[in-house]
């Protein structure tokens, strides 16, 4: 018996032979997974660096000084200085003749052409706008910087190789000799690009802006906001503090949360069903986007803020009840207040969802091509990922770097939501 029982393993001895293979095994785990955390890293690293190298040039603008000559007789030759007059005046011969005049042996039709189509088309708004501001100008030599054409700024920045063939290109190698020549003058200059920031969309990539389609995002997320943070925070307390348990509460529960996970498009197709077709809001207002952004987000904020009120240890309510506070005063003075961090940084991550959503917003029309600056709710607009949307299927090459830009703009705006959301929730959290 004795003999049988010690020729069998101890315990202790069957643990020290397997622990070399849990050992193993650990460490195969440990390495795994950092592993796949540099990949992600990497990964990470990639898509930024890819947004950021294509992006950042959209940053400038090439721009062409001028020696413009703002002839009265091009401008207003009948001197009433009226501002039909001068609104409908030929501006383009203006930027044609200084051309001219600074390469006077340029006199074939079609090199012509070609001279001129160095300068942007947004030249002649500049100076009309400049002329329209002050018409004392009228009569007056000034040297004015104005936007050189998509082409020769992707040239001077480098997306265009000059040694390829000329066929290979749209720049003709004349024009590139001009465009030398100046570079020699000191007449071609990279500049802040303050169109990027100003502008509304538009047909030329030089002239094409952001701000058009920041404004709408933040009047929609504006709606979104009124509408979505009260009642998801309303119907958060009633279904945490005061609905009673039985199962209609319980469906409601199940359907809040469904309706997390419902894919966005699907809020999309309901505002264009309701707000569009049936009760004839405007489509591409963004109104009807914060409409729809609001209904999307409303389950992400009652879900947040049903777990940041659960979060309120059950002292804190048995406290208030006990010195006979009522249910709605024990709530709102106490409950609440403690809750507040969590609620915010839910409704900022939802706003953020909200923020970088694009085909709700696609089903309602927002899709349209807006060139002027919405002004409130209800004029037409677009918002800032449909935007980059839009311009990502340009065939110019300057809107790639645009669209890369654009992308650099809305993830800054995501960061500051998200860094917010974590800023208060630091600053109010109470840990008990």
């Amino acid at each position: 018996m004795n003999k049988l029982a010690s020729s069998r393993p101890k315990t202790i001895d069957l643990i020290n032979a397997s622990l070399p293979k849990r050992h193993l095994s650990e460490k195969l785990f440990r390495s795994i997974g950092l592993i796949s955390i540099m990949m992600g890293l990497m990964f990470l690293f990639m898509l930024f660096y890819g947004i950021v190298s294509k992006g950042y040039t959209a940053f400038q603008q090439t721009f062409i000084q001028l020696e413009i000559n703002f002839d009265e007789q091009l401008l207003d030759p009948g001197g009433t200085r009226h501002r039909d007059v001068l609104s409908t005046a030929d501006y383009s011969g203006l930027v044609k003749a200084s051309l001219s005049k600074m390469f006077p042996d340029v006199a074939d039709r079609n090199e012509k052409r070609l001279l001129y189509s160095l300068v942007s088309t947004g030249a002649t708004y500049q100076l009309r706008k400049m002329v329209m501001d002050k018409p004392a100008l009228i009569g007056q030599t000034q040297l004015v910087w104005v936007p050189a054409d998509d082409e020769v700024d992707m040239l001077i920045k480098g997306h265009v190789i000059r040694d390829v063939p000329e066929t290979e290109r749209r720049l003709r190698d004349v024009q590139i000799s001009w465009l030398d020549q100046l570079e020699v003058k000191e007449k071609l200059a990279l500049k802040l690009n303050t169109a990027f920031f100003t502008n509304g969309d538009s047909r030329e990539p030089e002239l094409a802006g952001i701000w058009g389609a920041l404004m709408g995002s933040i009047y929609t997320l504006i709606v979104t906001l009124i509408l979505s943070f009260p009642m998801g925070v309303a119907t958060a307390i009633y279904l945490e503090e005061f609905a009673p348990q039985n199962k209609w509460t319980d469906l409601i529960e199940v359907n809040i949360n469904n309706l997390a996970a419902v894919p966005s498009i699907i809020f999309g197709l309901l505002g264009l069903a309701v707000f569009i077709n049936f009760m004839s809001f405007p489509r591409s207002a963004p109104l009807v986007g914060g409409l729809v952004l609001a209904f999307m987000t409303l389950p992400t904020i009652i879900i947040a803020s049903r777990g940041a009120l659960k979060s309120v240890p059950p002292s804190i309510r048995e406290a208030a009840l006990g010195v006979g506070a009522s249910a709605m005063q024990t709530v709102y003075f106490h409950v609440l207040p403690l809750a507040i961090p969590g609620i915010l940084t839910g409704t900022i991550i939802g706003m953020a969802r909200a923020l970088g959503e694009t085909a709700p917003l696609l089903m309602i029309g927002m899709v349209a091509f807006i060139v002027n600056i919405p002004s409130n709710i209800f004029d037409p607009a677009t918002v800032l990922p449909v935007q980059i949307f839009l311009w990502a299927d340009s065939p110019e090459r300057a809107f790639v770097e645009r669209t890369s830009a654009a992308i650099m703009v809305l993830l800054g705006f995501l960061f500051v939501m998200n860094a917010l959301a974590i800023i208060l929730r630091k600053k109010f959290e109470r840990r008990w």
